[in-house]
Parts: C-alpha cells; structure tokens; sequence
C-alpha cells in the first residue's frame, strides 16, 4: 500500500499552511473583496461610482533567479514582497491602480515554515499598495525541483479610466526623462550577478563596494514599489509616459513607450552608479552593452515629462522625498 503522502505529497501540510496564513493575508483585504481565503475563486467588487469608462490592467511575473539567493541565505521573508512591487509598477506605469493580487507558489516538498514566510512578504507589499491579496495556488510537486526549493509567480489586475491610460502616446520631441533611484538590481540580472559574485564571495562578506552591506543584503534588498510618485506625477499632470526597468534595461524598456519617428538620449553619467553594479562589472569584465540591457544600474523607475515643466516634476518628486536625477531627453529619431 502507498499513501499520498509516502509518494512526496503532504495534503496535512498544506491544510496547516492555510490555517496559519489566513490572518496574515486578511489583513490585506479591501472594501472590493468578497470572500475569504479558500473558495474556489477570488472574489472583488469593483466600485463602479469611482469610475466612468474603467479599463482593467494586469501583469504577471515572478521573481527570477533571485531565489537562488533566498535559497543560500534561508530568507524567505523578502521574495514575496519583491514580487508584489514588481507587479504593481508594472500597472501603475500604465496609470492603474492596484486592485487585487494572487499569487502561485510551488515546491517539491512543502515546508510550512518557508511557505508562510514568502506568503508574509506577499502580503506586506500588498498592504503597502493598498492591494488586496483575494487568492493564490500551493502546488507541491515531488521529484520537479531540487531540495529546498521553489518557484513564485504573481498576478495583479489594477483599474484606470479609459481616458487616463498611460501609453506613451503623448511622448513628444523635447520631453525630459527624469529618473528615480532603484534598490539594488531588483528582480533581473541574477543569473549575471550571481555568475559573477559567488565564485567570489559568500553571502556573508561586505567587499569596499557595498558600503557597509553584505553580499546577501545588497542582492535580497526589496524591488521598491513606485507607486506613490507616480501618482503624484499624475496628480500634478506633468508626466506623459513612465517607464518600469526591468530586464532589457533602460534602453530595452524606454524603447517601449517611445512613438514611432522618435527616439531618446540618455547621459549615463548622470547619475552615480551605485557600488554593486561596479562591482559586477569590474569582477566580471562585464561589456558596458551587458550592464545596460542586464540591469537597471540604479534608475528603477524613468517618467518621461513635459519639457517645459520639467523642473516643477522634479520639484514634485523632492518634495515627496524622492532623489530625480534628469537623466536624458525625448529626440527626434535619426
């Protein structure tokens, strides 16, 4: 006789994971949501009195190679909320609002314990998005991954008015591009990164580059959510098109909301680029064309103003604590 769980699924375990997260992801819920954690489906109301024509937005992704590093350090808490951010700038750069969030996690053997963690993190960054967390899948799968891993993905669906969707339409010759400072890599280029470091160094070790911070710290510092500027850039009316760098870079993701006819300079001095990308590519011989389409080299987040207003967008985002650097400008294509 062979049981479920002697053939590597543990149906007691994931029942246990449930229990101990529905708190956890009750504290995310919104005024939209309708049913508990556990049914069959997600269910969310969308309040209709705040919009005319209302467009749905979603975005789906996961977290890249960057579990590996969760995977050597034992930090799970982290993860979660990377994925939420990552998916949240990804709609909010087309001018929605996060709505709801669920989430996908898989593994060969469920271990409670690391699946509440990365749930925790899930969580977080919905709370901090004012996203409602309505669902998610645990798949556990024996003999698909290696001991003590697993893989995430996310799904977020946001709302905008038909006649403020964000698109790159309005980009005109003479706009600015007016970058935000990222976190660290974010959630692409690990597999370079890695490829480069861990021959080098342990999670533990803090080279000169890192200013004061360990290996493990500077690769798991959390995606940040860009959310709160670039509403207030919407608010104020001055930016015409933002943009999310993930993988392909600044140049890969800028090329994504400029018109056709035109094109975009960036002064790649203009900012100091922080230590771990130096670090990369100086250990690494890594070609400047693969730092710029691999990483975001410390530019997480780039709206495209207004040229005449500009400064006022900039003003803007320093007066809500953010650091712009004006980085480079709209041009006519040659």
């Amino acid at each position: 006789m062979l049981t479920y769980k002697e053939a590597g699924v543990d149906i007691d375990a994931g029942e246990e994971m449930v229990r101990r997260i529905k708190p956890i992801v009750r504290r995310t819920h919104t005024a939209g949501v309708l049913a508990d954690i556990g049914a069959f489906g997600g269910f969310f109301e969308l309040d209709l009195s705040r919009f005319t024509r209302p467009v749905l937005v979603s975005s789906v992704d996961g977290v890249g190679t960057k579990l590996k590093v969760a995977f050597l350090t034992g930090r799970h808490d982290t993860v979660g909320e990377d994925l939420v951010n990552h998916c949240v700038n990804d709609i909010a750069v087309c001018g929605a609002e996060p709505l709801y969030f669920l989430d996908y996690f898989s593994t060969g053997k469920l271990d409670t314990d690391v699946a509440v963690e990365v749930i925790r993190g899930f969580a977080r960054g919905c709370e901090a998005n004012g996203c409602a967390l309505i669902g998610g899948e645990t798949a556990e799968m024996p003999d698909i991954y290696a001991p003590g891993e697993y893989d995430l993905a996310g799904t977020i669906v946001g709302a905008v008015e038909r006649d403020r969707v964000i698109d790159g339409s309005s980009v005109r010759e003479g706009d600015v591009l007016v970058g935000l400072p990222s976190t660290g890599l974010h959630t692409n280029g690990y597999s370079l990164a890695r490829k480069v470091l861990f021959p080098r160094f342990e999670t533990d070790d803090r080279p000169d580059e890192l200013g004061g911070s360990s290996v493990a710290e500077a690769l798991l510092a959390v995606h940040r959510s860009y959310l709160a500027p670039i509403r207030r850039l919407i608010e104020a009316g001055t930016a015409h098109a933002f943009v999310h760098v993930t993988g392909g870079g600044i140049p890969g993701n800028t090329a994504r909301v400029i018109p056709k006819g035109l094109a975009f300079d960036v002064d790649y001095d203009a900012w100091e680029r922080p230590g771990l990308f130096r670090l990369i590519q100086a250990l690494g011989s890594v070609p400047e064309e693969d730092m710029r389409r691999a990483f975001n080299l410390g530019i997480g987040l780039i709206a495209i103003v207004d040229g005449s207003r500009a400064d006022e967008a900039s003003g803007t985002l320093r007066a809500a604590g953010e650091e712009p650097v004006v980085l480079g400008r709209v041009v006519r294509d040659r």
